[in-house]
């Protein structure tokens, strides 16, 4: 039995090694293409130490790049401003439908069910049409108004506070708290795993849409940063180098977001409001 156990193990770490490895090796070079010459990165050599290390091509995005800076302001500011807002209308819609009793419940929740079942790509076009008759193209609020709520994520919150204890909120009323006072000050705190994991998904999602800035933006200043590494790509010849170096600037505040919220992750699928 031991040893069976053993060999189990052994397959099991064998595959888990070769999956991380096949999956950060990608990673592993494009972050040292950042620090190699376009040359090369040419010559097909796919060695994870460069020849000839050097920071020109950080300097070059940073310095000479004049809208470099304005496109990762652009991405920072979508992505952060789009992820409050989800957290706030996500959680007092879920809460909404989970708590609350008013005509229409039951059909408006069935319509978010259908909403999940759409694939985004057919919502494209009526998308940009109504953005266009607004006046709200190649502007912020036409990236981030119409993606602040999220289908999914209101299905996620809804079932988060099915779970919810009720005498917290009943303890609370008897203490004179109002219906948003209860929400906000003690259902809402109580949530921060689950407004985490949603935190992670939403901003990674922000952070990394190409399709919806490609078609809202036409004006060079208003490119966010997955747009804006598309005018590192000519038609004769493509600035590796720079694409790897912007795409390790590009990738850095994934990694501090998922750091941060990380032990909230694991809590924020399983947590079921009985703490």
């Amino acid at each position: 039995m031991v040893k069976k156990l053993g060999v189990g193990k052994t397959v099991v770490y064998t595959i888990l090694v070769t999956y991380a490895v096949v999956t950060l090796f990608p990673f592993l070079w494009a972050l040292s293409s950042s620090f190699k010459s376009l040359e090369e990165i040419l010559t097909h050599n796919m060695n994870l130490i460069p020849r000839d290390f050097t920071l020109e091509n950080f300097r070059f995005i940073i310095a000479e790049q004049p809208m470099f800076l304005r496109w990762l302001f652009n991405s920072v500011f979508v992505a952060v401003i789009g992820t409050v807002l989800n957290l706030l209308f996500n959680s007092m819609a879920g809460y909404a439908l989970a708590r609350l009793s008013f005509p229409g419940k039951k059909s408006l929740f069935i319509c978010i069910l259908a909403v999940l079942m759409i694939p985004g790509q057919v919502t494209m076009i009526p998308n940009y049409l109504i953005l266009n008759h607004l006046g709200w193209l190649n502007t912020y609020h036409g990236l981030i108004i119409p993606a602040m709520v999220n289908a999914t994520f209101i299905f996620m919150m809804r079932q988060f506070f099915l779970n919810f204890p009720k005498e917290l909120e009943e303890a609370a009323a008897l203490d004179g708290l109002s219906r948003f006072g209860t929400f906000f000050r003690i259902v809402l705190p109580m949530a921060k795993p689950a407004l985490a994991a949603q935190a992670i998904f939403v901003f990674m999602a922000s952070w990394n849409d190409f399709m919806r800035p490609l078609i809202i933006m036409s004006d060079a200043a208003m490119y966010t940063l997955p747009v804006g590494l598309n005018q590192f790509k000519g038609q004769y010849i493509t600035q590796w180098n720079y694409i790897m170096a912007a795409s390790m600037v590009f990738t850095l505040p994934i990694l501090v977001i998922y750091a941060f919220f990380s032990r909230y992750f694991l809590k924020g699928i399983s947590f079921k409001g009985d703490k």
